[in-house]
This record gives structure tokens, C-alpha cells and sequence, in this order.
């Protein structure tokens, strides 16, 4: 045994998960509702965003029914505090003209100002952000993001839980940094 080893040998040889394995098949088209990250990418580059990724302490899992050569993975369990700027105001209001619970920041963005519920937001709720990354044939580098507003504690806001807070549509480079932040690579 080497210095540099502090396990023993059986420890090491751990047989490695689908999830983990480096996938070498590209997609041979780009499905629909995802959003091209780059072009010209590769597959060290996708290798080294789902290797990020786990290192972070993220869940890296095969995509229900894809074999594990195939570059497509789920990663998820990254979450963002103070995200209240990615509120979609708009989509959220709609909600509210069906009829709601009366909440003082809710009546605000009923009046036009969306403050007091970004405020909110940033209080009692984070970001929950899960994408599946995936490398296609003509070496796009892809995501289809799903993105939601969770409790940081259920329960501890006044907001009602029925009311869809809905996050607005972000830009290929806003989704891009928040996909290397998940993956710890920025």
C-alpha cells in the first residue's frame, strides 16, 4: 500500500452507478423544451459538469428509460436563496384575479408592485433548481431546467400554498451560470 492511501484496497474498488459511468452516446436530436447551453461542445465538457456536479454534493441520475452510455443525466438538489428577482410577476398575477387569500404583499402586486412579494420570497422561499444536461450529435450542449419556489420551512410564510409562484424564463446565459453554479464550475 502506498502512503498516500489510507484505505484499504476493497474500499477503493467500488463499482461505479449508472449515474456515474462516463457516457459516450450523444443524443441524436435535440428533444423538445430543451435550451442549447453551447455549441461545439464535447464530451469532456459534459463529463466534467455531471463530475461537478456530484462533487458538489448534487444527485446525478440516468433519465428514466435511457441506457447509461447515453449523454443525457438528471442533476438536481441545488437550490438558490434570495431568488425573488426570478419572479415572473405577470404569470403570478393572473393567479391571483381567480381570488385568493388576502396577504398585504399580495394585494401590493395586485396594485402594481411586486417589492413587498420579492421580499418575501427572499425570506421564506428558495430557488429549487434540477435540469437534465444532455450532448447531442451535432455537439450542442442542452438543458431542459425546471425551476420552482419551495419553502425554505413549510409553513413559515404567510403565503397560502395553493398560489402557483410562477419563475419567469430566464435568458441561455442566465440558465447557463446557474447550471455551472449547480455543477460547481463558477
Amino acid at each position: 500500500m502506498s502512503p498516500s492511501r489510507t484505505r484499504p484496497a476493497p474500499y477503493d474498488a467500488a463499482v461505479p452507478s449508472p449515474a456515474s459511468e462516463r457516457p459516450t452516446r450523444p443524443l441524436p436530436h435535440r428533444p423538445a423544451g430543451h435550451v442549447e447551453l453551447a455549441r461545439y461542445s464535447s464530451l469532456g465538457r459534459l463529463w466534467a459538469l455531471l463530475g461537478g456536479a456530484a462533487r458538489a454534493g448534487r444527485q446525478v441520475t440516468l433519465v428514466r428509460g435511457d441506457n447509461p452510455d447515453l449523454c443525457r443525466r438528471r442533476v438536481s438538489g441545488y437550490v438558490l436563496s434570495g431568488a425573488g428577482v426570478f419572479l415572473d410577476v405577470p404569470r403570478t398575477a393572473r393567479h391571483l384575479e381567480d381570488g385568493f387569500a388576502p396577504h398585504p404583499a399580495l394585494v401590493a402586486l395586485l396594485g402594481g408592485d411586486p417589492d413587498p412579494l420579492r421580499a418575501e420570497l427572499n425570506a421564506h422561499f428558495e430557488l429549487r433548481v434540477d435540469f437534465t444536461l444532455a450532448l447531442t450529435a451535432a455537439r450542442d450542449l442542452i438543458c431542459r431546467p425546471e425551476l420552482r419556489f419551495v419553502p425554505i420551512v413549510p409553513g413559515l410564510s404567510d403565503l397560502t400554498g395553493d398560489l402557483p409562484l410562477e419563475v419567469r424564463r430566464l435568458g441561455r446565459d442566465e440558465l447557463h451560470l446557474l447550471v455551472q453554479r449547480a455543477c460547481g464550475l463558477a
